[in-house]
Order: C-alpha cells, then sequence, then structure tokens
C-alpha cells in the first residue's frame, strides 16, 4: 500500500502580503529576464513586467501601464513604474512619463541613456566610454559572450548588483530631477526600492 501523501497547510492568516512592482517596459525579454531575478518562492515582493513586442515607444509604454492600472488598481503599498530607453525619443515624449510619475508616491520612472545595457554594463564596470548604443552593446559583450537581448541571470550576483547601483548613483550627482540628458540610468532608484522591501518585510 503506498505511503499517504502528506498534505501541506498554511494556517490561515500566516502568509503576508507580497508588495507588487508593476514595470512597464520597452522590451519583451532583456527587462523581464533582468527583473525576474528579485523573484523568487520565499520573496516578499513579486515583479511584474508588462511587456509587448512591438509597442515600445514611451507613449505606448505608458498607454500599457494606464491600462493596467485602470483594469486592477494599484495598492497604496505597491509601486508602478515605466523602465524605458533614452534611444531616439524626444524629450516631448519622455516629459510625458515623468509628469506622470509625479502624480502619486508610489509611481516611477526610471530611464537609462543610451539604453538598458548601460544599467546592465555597471553590473561589471563603470561604463566609461560610452558614447553611443552600439559602444555600449560591445561593452558588454566583453563581460557576457554571445549576449543577445538575453541575459543568463546565473551571471548576476547580489554583489553585482550593489556595485551597479553604487556606480549609477555616482554618475547621476547631482541627482537629475527627471532623466539623465548625458550617459547614465535612473534604475538604481528602482532596484533600491526593490530591496529595501526585501530588507524590510
Amino acid at each position: 500500500m503506498p505511503p499517504k501523501r502528506r498534505k501541506f497547510s498554511r494556517p490561515l492568516g500566516e502568509r503576508r502580503y507580497r508588495k507588487i512592482f508593476v514595470l512597464a517596459v520597452e522590451g519583451s525579454k532583456t527587462e523581464p529576464q533582468y527583473f525576474a531575478i528579485f523573484n523568487d518562492q520565499n520573496s516578499v515582493i513579486r515583479v511584474s513586467c508588462l511587456k509587448s513586442k512591438h509597442d515600445s515607444a514611451p507613449p505606448q509604454v505608458l498607454a500599457r501601464m494606464e491600462k493596467h492600472l485602470k483594469n486592477e488598481g494599484l495598492k497604496k503599498s505597491d509601486e508602478a513604474w515605466l523602465v524605458v530607453d533614452k534611444d531616439q525619443w524626444t524629450d516631448e515624449q519622455l516629459s510625458q512619463l515623468h509628469q506622470w510619475s509625479q502624480q502619486a508616491d508610489n509611481y516611477g520612472f526610471a530611464l537609462s541613456n543610451p539604453k538598458f545595457e548601460f544599467w546592465l554594463l555597471l553590473h561589471f564596470e563603470d561604463g566609461g566610454g560610452v558614447s553611443s548604443s552600439q559602444i555600449c552593446s560591445q561593452k558588454l559583450e566583453r563581460h557576457l559572450p554571445g549576449y543577445d537581448k538575453g541575459i543568463n541571470v546565473r551571471r548576476i550576483s547580489d554583489t553585482m548588483i550593489a556595485d551597479a547601483i553604487r556606480r549609477a548613483r555616482q554618475r547621476d550627482n547631482p541627482p537629475c530631477d527627471d532623466w539623465p540628458r548625458t550617459t547614465g540610468t535612473t534604475v538604481y532608484k528602482l532596484v533600491e526600492s526593490i530591496l529595501e522591501s526585501h530588507r524590510n518585510q
């Protein structure tokens, strides 16, 4: 007679609320792969990426977020962030996203100039000499051979994330009010908030 399977039950009320970070991102692959690092079964937070394969212009990223919030809502303890690249987008387009982020304390706007890969590069080096998207990609491939819009998350350690935050903050000095006009990234503010939520719960 086979042994009875044990039933695992959790007492009602024991499970704590998991803080949710809702991110509207440009990419359909790189950003979701990266932010999945912060999700695990025991995590006190959950990072959810709203992505699209084609609609990556800033107004479309904002529209995805607004549609999600209209349908799903957002608790005061949760956070909603727009994560975009500078690329060729105009100040007028980016200003719409920044203005949206000012509407509530739990809204955020994280921009990488020239692109998200610069934030990844800061996990390995200080990012000096990056003057274009192409140079940024070339430098990143030295650290992640074969990188092609995808990340082996096992290559990213907690120490490297802390280094990236430190390097990004050093570049963002004095801190910009909206987004980096030169090479830099404010993704560190989002990652700091995620890590702080881990520590506080």
